[in-house]
């Protein structure tokens, strides 16, 4: 399978993301570029997701819809083309990084994938559906981590 490169102007892979982007900061989406989607692919998804969470894997950004063209999305904005769903805050868009104060940081995997054809997800999905419903549609994909704690 193909691979995309995801990457941000706000962090590096695997280090800190500053509290501007955190649910107690200002609560702003970071900025982020991708490169190399298949031509074939009729739309992308993003999901961030945070793994640590303590109820199990929580959904902080989930948008469909997202214009296969397109090269990323600036600070605070909507990807091209996407549709933000309800995120595991119960609310539509970005909900940032808030984990238990005291924990070890937090992984924030910013998945970014390429369909085939477009998805149908509920408007409140929890991660693992996304990942259901993407898994058989997916021509590439691509990973960026972010780390946080309190």
């Amino acid at each position: 399978m193909a691979g995309i490169d995801i990457r941000s102007s706000a962090f590096d892979d695997h280090s800190f993301i500053a509290r501007h982007y955190a649910y107690e900061g200002e609560n702003v989406s970071p900025p982020l570029a991708w490169s190399g989607v298949p031509d074939d692919a009729t739309e992308l998804v993003l999901l961030c997701e945070d793994p640590d969470a303590p109820s199990g894997t929580f959904a902080h950004w989930i948008v469909v819809g997202i214009d296969p063209h397109s090269d990323g999305v600036a600070a605070g904005q909507i990807p091209p083309g996407g549709t933000e769903l309800v995120n595991g805050y119960g609310e539509r868009g970005w909900g940032g990084p808030h984990p238990p104060p005291g924990d070890e940081a937090h992984h924030y995997y910013f998945r970014l994938y390429a369909l085939s054809e477009p998805c149908v997800l509920p408007d409140a999905p929890d991660a693992g559906q996304v990942h259901e419903t993407v898994e058989r549609r997916e021509v590439a994909d691509g990973t960026l981590v972010a780390l946080y704690r309190r």
